[in-house]
């Protein structure tokens, strides 16, 4: 396949992109003006994403990396699903799984903005059965076993836990811990519910540490979602909608596909990697009353790259700012580092060199790894279950937006793509 470099870009209603070269068959590509890469090395990003098509790790994949607003690498790869063949294109749809949160977190602190409800407020405030939540703390019985024992929460779950995944909500489909046994024992995901029911369900399972104590990867903003319901009088993607999406002209992200022929550009997954380990079943054309506002959303190329480069610019784009300054350096900073009294465990996602601020991992520090993690020191970044990725980094005034459908690859590819872009760039 050509490859597609040096895309212009048109940040008009859809984000047009049109082709103007394409790569070389000495391997090279002219780089737009201001742009810090060696070209020869940025050609083995996609010599190694070829390579993991032609080795049936993944169907395919699209690749953006965009720097100083213009695009300077844009290249699709294999197919969007191995059955029907067809290829990876720009309007190809992608489920985003977590990649959602940063959305959601976005469209949350915008409300903050307006005053619709305070990071410091409870829980309970707006999901009135989370006053009588209780955490779940295992004991051991007199022949051994472990017990879970009920106690009242020191405090009460905040938005601000909500957001920075410190409430106690956590997932049931990984761990072996008895409050996440309750959590699968519960199924939680049985039938037809919406946010309000959801909320509900969860209220009703123990709290798996007391609130503000750990980074605890949950349903937490889930359940920020209903909050943002609550708040709004209008249900998540009604208020996602008319906050963000419609205004930076995200048209293709949503929860659900209806349409039939949108449906056809879904990407697949491996017929033989289709789990996405997540404890639910369904896909993006199998409507349901639930909006998932922690991983149910789906998106393409050409909205995630305009809700990037807003974050790029600091929670503006085309003229309308998004995020006051205020609110985007709050979210963009770590929140659960030394003096935060916010531990980490075994589960800590963020990975290594990175805090957590208001909905992205923020990257704090070269990490412990030898050598350190590719990246800048203040980049903000999310993935999800389906492969997904995108970085943000300010120090490099550059963004990358990685999309693929694969949940068992994912891990070995996200890092891999990563390294060979920053071994591309020349500072």
């Amino acid at each position: 396949m050509k490859q597609r470099i040096l895309w212009s870009v048109a940040y008009g209603a859809l984000f047009a992109l049109a082709a103007v070269s394409s790569g070389r068959t000495d391997g090279t590509f002219d780089m737009p003006p201001g742009a810090h890469f060696n070209p020869a090395k940025l050609n083995r990003v996609g010599d190694y994403l070829r390579d993991q098509v032609a080795n049936g790790k993944i169907p395919g994949a699209i690749l953006l990396i965009q720097q100083h607003g213009k695009p300077v690498y844009h290249e699709f790869f294999g197919v969007r699903d191995v059955a029907t063949k067809q290829p990876m294109t720009d309007d190809t749809i992608f489920r985003l799984f977590s990649m959602t949160k940063p959305i959601t977190s976005v469209v949350a602190m915008m409300l903050v903005d307006e005053g619709k409800f305070s990071l410091d407020d409870p829980v309970s405030k707006y999901i009135p059965a989370f006053a009588s939540v209780k955490v779940g703390v295992e004991t051991l019985a007199e022949d051994g076993r472990k017990m879970l024992e009920l106690v009242p929460p020191d405090r009460p779950p905040t938005i601000l836990d909500l957001m920075r995944q410190t409430s106690g909500i956590t997932y049931g489909f990984y761990g072996d811990s008895l409050v996440r046994k309750a959590y699968t024992a519960a199924n939680i995901y049985a039938g037809d519910f919406d946010n309000a029911e959801f909320a509900e369900r969860i209220a009703r399972l123990p709290l798996a540490e007391q609130p503000g104590t750990l980074w605890d990867y949950g349903h937490s903003t889930d359940i920020l979602g209903r909050v943002m319901e609550v708040a709004s009088g209008k249900s998540l993607l009604a208020i996602e909608k008319q906050e963000l999406l419609d205004p930076l002209h995200m048209g293709e992200t949503t929860f659900y596909v209806t349409d039939p022929e949108k449906q056809k550009l879904i990407a697949k997954p491996m017929p033989g990697d289709s789990d996405f380990r997540v404890g639910f079943t369904g896909y993006a054309d199998v409507p349901m009353k639930w909006e998932s506002g922690g991983g149910g959303m789906v998106s393409s190329l050409a909205d995630l790259a305009r809700f990037s480069q807003m974050l790029l610019n600091g929670g503006e784009l085309d003229g309308k700012r998004y995020l006051s300054p205020k609110t985007f350096e709050n979210m963009t900073s770590d929140h659960i580092g030394p003096g935060s009294g916010v531990g980490r465990d075994y589960f800590y996602f963020p990975g290594d060199g990175f805090g957590f601020g208001l909905g992205f991992g923020v990257r704090t520090d070269p990490g412990n790894a030898k050598p350190p993690p590719a990246g800048s020191l203040g980049e903000i970044k999310w993935d999800g279950a389906s492969g997904c990725l995108f970085v943000v980094d300010h120090k490099q005034d550059m963004f990358f937006v990685l999309l693929e459908q694969t949940p068992s690859e994912r891990q070995k590819i996200q890092p891999a793509v990563k390294r060979l872009i920053y071994e591309a760039m020349e500072n």
